[in-house]
């Protein structure tokens, strides 16, 4: 028996070799291949292995999968029709192409992915699943790689003179094999930032070559930087790009201002947060003599400085917006131009770019100008002294909310505008949200951080009417300059804001979610969407599920993005929009400078296709941005608990999945997962119709926005995850 079971196993030969030959000649299906080269592509070189391998070439030509197009050479007969799209991978392994071919995404298995990887081009074929009937596909050849560089902790292999990158990105499923030559002086353990080099047929694993070494895991420069380097964006300017700005004559001259449009006198003034260091819009406020409004939207006229195939341009062009993250803020412009030179700091005159609004008492819009001017900061208010302006009806600024400290009063004339402003911002809002606008109002996270970037504290920051005040006539100077543009006869090429409708499956899928809430959706018409909309999340202030049903809501929209294709802006319930007001930090902003005045200079339209391939840039950058930005919260919220391990919390149920329930704390909004292998009093399944865990013996729920009762188990910085014990629910 024992003899026997040997030999077969000797001459089990090369396993599903079948499957394998098709895969190598359907991958390189314009190529013809012998058994010689498709013996070599296997690393195999014994007489059982080729004569194996010219068995099942000949059954293959036989079944006519292959065909012999000469004498021993064959290739893929193809039948299928190939499509392309993008990968977006799970951190199992499994991932789906998103293509438009396609309504749904098409399912790839782990071990149909074929060294795809996120994000990338793919080329791929589709079959229907067997069981479900549902499509599924195979990636056949990665067209164009999303990313070639990847944060990981090195691990060297001792007397091995090779290492290994494991990424921190769970949805890499491979380590990137490091040769000892190329690890760039980085030690074991180290946080690197390795590029991928190649990616040989017969190796597991990438191949890469160490290009910085970011630190020791944990540290918090460490971790910001891997962040930063994880999505491609920069935490420094070259230095040549530095010394061009520096050497850049940033002085206001006679001459310049007789190109403009003086408004030095008009009464103006900026509205910030306390802590921000760039002004890029300020607000002037006149009373003109036919009982009308004067009121400029002035903004900085970054682009009289940043000139065309510069290298200070090229440089803010390839960042395309500033990253704000938890600590720091890496801006687009270096610090002269975005702090200094184009920031309306008080009491200085600067250039700018402005749109002057005549308006009436019912905010009615009676003449619009556009152009470039000079214009003189007579103050500065932060948001917290704008609204005590505005609750107390009054010039006096209480110390809690001052400045400078003390209770102090303000000029009389600039409360007075402050107030009128605020009231046409009010009536400006209404009439969005009559036209159909949604009102989303999200709390924001932030932290009180000490000196070493340590949180002492988390707190909410929400938009009251000072930052409303700001943000109507900051749409009014984006929609109207938008339109100015957009309506002239023949068509013009612009920077367009857009924000389609949003999908109906999506909509569908909150209206299950919120459901569990009480919640109903109206989705008849477009009016009755908003309606519902704006009364969904209005209901929810101040409610536990509040954060859940914003964010869900957001994600139920589709995502605003630069283009030259005008379509309008759904959320704003704008037929026109573009960004126009904030070039200090966004480069389509520069890019609506530039052109607005190209065009109030009488200039032809300009290349459409050109300036598309900048918006795409210009979106994608900001989805980079987004995700960084998302990800250092994330990191401080972990940072933040590492320092209540000890404490008990209230959270609700944020999400609920096969593997587990995700839980957001209440006072915080700090997420973390609480695995099911951790809920040990009963056994669990999930159910997907309930969105709930269920206990199989005692039937214990546990469903999406259930108050619930947790512990910290652990805190991951390296992977930015926060595990909980789950204690039970209040009483």
């Amino acid at each position: 028996m024992t003899r026997k079971r040997k030999g077969k196993s000797k001459n089990k030969g090369i396993s599903n070799l079948t499957n394998t030959i098709l895969s190598i000649l359907k991958k390189e299906r314009n190529q013809s291949f012998n058994y010689k080269q498709i013996a070599a592509k296997l690393g195999v070189n014994d007489a059982s292995s080729r004569n194996q391998i010219i068995k099942t070439l000949a059954k293959l030509a036989v079944q006519k999968e292959i065909e012999e197009v000469e004498r021993g050479k064959f290739r893929a007969i193809i039948n299928t029709e190939y499509h392309t799209g993008i990968l977006d991978l799970a951190a199992k392994g499994n991932g789906y192409v998103i293509c438009e071919d396609f309504e749904d995404d098409v399912f790839i298995a782990s071990n149909n992915i074929n060294r795809a990887l996120n994000g990338d081009e793919v080329e791929f074929y589709a079959y229907k699943r067997r069981k479900r009937g549902k499509l599924e596909g195979e990636i056949t050849n990665v067209i164009k790689r999303a990313k070639s560089e990847y944060v990981g902790v090195i691990q060297i292999i001792e007397n091995k003179n090779f290492a290994f990158v494991v990424p921190d990105s769970n949805k890499m499923y491979k380590d990137i094999f490091v040769p000892i030559n190329k690890i760039n002086k980085a030690e074991d353990g180290d946080k690197v930032l390795v590029t991928l080099e190649d990616w040989p047929e017969k190796a597991d694993s990438p191949y890469g070559r160490v290009i910085q070494v970011l630190g020791k895991p944990g540290d918090h420069n460490t971790e910001i930087h891997a962040i930063l380097a994880e999505y491609g964006l920069p935490h420094e300017f070259p230095h040549e790009v530095e010394a061009y700005a520096n050497q850049l004559d940033t002085s206001i001259t006679k001459e310049e201002i007789a190109k403009r449009r003086d408004m030095r006198k008009d009464l103006t003034f900026t509205i910030d947060p306390k802590d921000a260091k760039d002004f890029d819009d300020a607000l002037s406020f006149e009373v003109l003599d036919n009982g009308l409004y004067e009121i400029g939207i002035h903004i900085a006229d970054v682009s009289h400085y940043l000139e065309e195939g510069t290298v200070l341009d090229d440089e803010a062009y390839e960042r395309a917006t500033s990253v704000y993250l938890v600590d720091r803020v890496v801006p687009m412009l270096p610090e002269v131009l975005s702090n200094n030179a184009c920031s309306l700091r008080p009491h200085e005159e600067k250039y700018t770019f402005s749109a002057v609004f005549q308006i009436n008492d019912k905010a009615e819009i009676k003449n619009e100008w556009f152009g470039r001017t000079v214009t003189y900061s007579d103050a500065r208010y932060a948001y917290e002294e704008a609204q005590a302006v505005i609750e107390s009806k009054t010039n006096t600024i209480p110390v809690d909310v001052s400045l400078t400290g003390k209770t102090y009063q303000t000029d009389q004339k600039l409360a007075d505008a402050i107030l009128k402003m605020d009231e046409l911002a009010k009536i400006m809002r209404a009439q969005r949200m009559r036209n159909g606008a949604i009102s989303f109002d999200k709390v924001e996270v932030k932290f009180n951080l000490d000196d070493n970037n340590n949180p002492e504290g988390v707190f909410f920051k929400t938009s009251k009417d000072a930052n409303k005040l700001i943000e109507e006539f900051m749409l009014l100077a984006n929609r109207k300059v938008s339109e100015f543009i957009g309506k002239q006869s023949p068509k013009k090429t612009f920077v367009y804001r857009v924000h389609d409708e949003p999908d109906d499956s999506k909509l569908a899928a909150l209206q299950n979610v919120v459901g569990r809430f009480g919640y109903k959706l109206n989705f008849k018409d477009r009016k009755s969407t908003t309606a519902s909309l704006n009364n969904l999340l209005q209901e929810v202030v101040g409610k536990k599920e509040q954060n859940l049903v914003d964010t869900l809501t957001i994600r139920s929209m589709s995502k605003a993005e630069y283009t030259t294709h005008n379509i309008g802006h759904y959320g704003l319930a704008f037929n026109y929009y573009s960004h126009f007001t904030s070039p200090i930090r966004r480069y389509p902003d520069v890019m609506a400078h530039r052109l607005l005045q190209h065009y109030l200079d009488g200039g032809k339209s300009v290349n459409e296709e050109v300036y598309e391939e900048k918006c795409q840039h210009s979106s994608n950058m900001e989805n980079l941005a987004t995700k960084a930005e998302r990800d250092s919260i994330k990191y401080m919220q972990i940072r933040f608990m590492e320092d209540h391990k000890d404490e008990e919390f209230v959270g609700v149920i944020s999400g609920v999945t096969d593997w587990g329930i995700y839980v957001e704390i209440i006072s915080n909004k700090c997420e973390g997962m609480v695995s099911v292998r951790d809920m040990k009093d009963d056994h669990y399944a999930f159910d997907q119709d309930q969105y709930a865990m269920v206990g199989r013996k005692s039937g214990m729920t546990y469903q999406l926005g259930d108050e619930v009762i947790v512990k910290v188990k652990n805190t991951d910085l390296v992977k930015k995850h926060l595990d909980f014990n789950l204690l039970g629910k209040p009483e």
